[in-house]
């Protein structure tokens, strides 16, 4: 499926340091080999759900990647270096 990023998100995404290019993104969606994880916190509630996974570029750069799947493609709506509470929590959670 299409990655889909809207301007403002690129715009968020390169700003973070390091920055985030969408190739590592679509890296991460290829090399990924744990189950997508749904957010369930009540801020973050979409329909349909919003979901979320680790993984790493092919360089070896670990990101979190959050999206939302739709009939057009993946919605992009973040990714970033992970917090060690979050790996944790996805290895936890993504592989059992």
């Amino acid at each position: 499926m299409e990655l889909l990023i809207s301007q403002r998100i690129k715009e968020k995404l390169l700003a973070k340091t390091p920055p985030v290019h969408e190739d590592e993104i679509a890296q991460c969606f290829a090399n990924r080999s744990g189950k997508f994880l749904i957010d369930l916190r009540a801020e973050h509630q979409t329909d349909p759900a919003t979901r979320w996974f680790i993984a790493e570029t092919n360089a070896g750069r670990q990101l979190k990647v959050i999206f939302v799947p739709t009939e057009d493609g993946i919605r992009i709506k973040s990714a970033y270096d992970p917090e060690p509470a979050a790996v944790r929590l996805y290895y936890d959670k993504a592989f059992n």
